[in-house]
């Protein structure tokens, strides 16, 4: 399990959520308006060269009106509070504001595991300090989730699991934060694709999800509906994808027996081809006199 990849995703998929929830202290005027473009780590591992220093989703936050200028959250995510680094983040997030041109950079650590990291770092001699530097902290254990339970926030309610619970509630924290990804996310696919993320970090027992499912019959119904019907919808599409396949290679050898060796590039343009395509150049191997008067 890859709690960078699983909060990366997070972040990437909901990235106001994400800003307004483990940010609320920067992200009062941050709205649907605003423009949030997470950064690619190949850009800047280009443009940093080796000064990048990796950490998991900076975010580039856009005020289009001019009123702000462009302002970057950059989340780290720390599962062993003991491995947090926050002169590797301080390095980061000035090669950040470099890159950028902006002097507007919140960094901000999301913690997993109660720990004591160093909340500021201050760099100086006898008579002067020279840089000092801060960042916001969002520790997941230290949030009571009665406070989320009923957010409209979905970044905050797949995270309840995360936050602190008494053992006796775990069932009814795994319930509301299954019952909030239903409500606040009508894409089947990010359904189950963030019902996987509360279930790995509510980690219910067994006895636990059948007192679940004995508890909440309506919520696990809904699951297991959805559960089914994707199942069935992938097995359509690999279905459906198996067929196309043998079509391509039915077509490949046509060609290859009519023409010799397929190029590469004509190879490629045919396992990408849909059904329909597949069947009219079928049909154009018999009577064409080139590989190209296949595709004309």
């Amino acid at each position: 399990m890859s709690h960078d990849q699983n909060f990366k995703n997070l972040i990437v998929d909901y990235p106001h959520q994400a800003v307004q929830f483990f940010a609320a202290d920067e992200a009062a005027h941050v709205d649907q308006s605003v423009r949030i473009i997470p950064i690619r780590e190949e850009q800047l591992k280009d443009r940093l060269g080796d000064r990048f220093r990796e950490l998991d989703t900076p975010l580039l936050v856009e005020w289009p009106d001019g009123r702000r200028t462009a302002l970057l959250f950059v989340l780290e995510e720390e599962t062993d509070t003991s491995k947090f680094s926050i002169h590797r983040l301080a390095h980061y997030c000035l090669d950040l504001a470099e890159l950028f041109e902006t002097d507007r950079v919140v960094p901000v650590a999301i913690f997993l595991r109660d720990g004591d990291p160093a909340a500021s770092l201050t760099l100086g001699g006898d008579r002067y300090d020279f840089l000092t530097f801060r960042y916001l902290a969002c520790a997941l254990p230290d949030l009571p989730w009665e406070a989320w339970r009923d957010s409209d926030n979905i970044v905050a309610r797949v995270n309840l699991p995360n936050m602190r619970y008494a053992p006796s509630e775990r069932v009814a924290v795994y319930a509301l934060a299954l019952r909030g990804l239903v409500q606040l996310e009508p894409d089947p696919e990010k359904r189950l694709k963030y019902a996987d993320f509360v279930d790995i970090y509510a980690n219910l027992t067994d006895a636990e999800r059948e007192q679940y499912e004995r508890d909440y019959p309506e919520e696990t119904k809904t699951m297991q509906s959805l559960t089914t019907r994707m199942r069935e919808e992938g097995e359509r599409i690999g279905e459906r994808r198996g067929i196309q396949l043998g079509e391509a290679a039915m077509l490949l050898l046509l060609l290859e027996d009519k023409f010799g060796p397929v190029p590469e590039q004509v190879r490629a343009q045919v396992e990408a081809a849909n059904p329909e395509s597949l069947l009219r150049w079928s049909r154009r191997v018999l009577r064409a006199e080139s590989i190209e008067d296949v595709f004309r």
